[in-house]
């Protein structure tokens, strides 16, 4: 029965963090220049394209690292 109990909380947390990270995708899509920063690897080819946001990514772990050591420090 105890392993009932973990396993339900742990596909809760899972279930809620995947809602939140789906809606913050939702809303990412709309910040003007969010995906379209200057560095971002844009290749098409006729009916081929390939985007690769490396500068986008940068700029949001910078953002994620500095949020996420405020919020945990000790």
């Amino acid at each position: 029965m105890e392993l009932f109990t973990g396993l339900g909380r742990i596909i809760l947390i899972l279930g809620a963090a995947l809602v939140v990270l789906g809606g913050i995708m939702l809303l990412a899509g709309k910040i003007p220049g969010v995906g379209r920063l200057p560095g971002d690897i844009l290749v098409q080819r006729g009916n081929f394209t390939f985007y690769f946001p490396i500068v986008t990514m940068l700029v949001l772990s910078l953002l994620l690292t500095l949020i996420l050591n405020v919020v945990f420090r000790r």
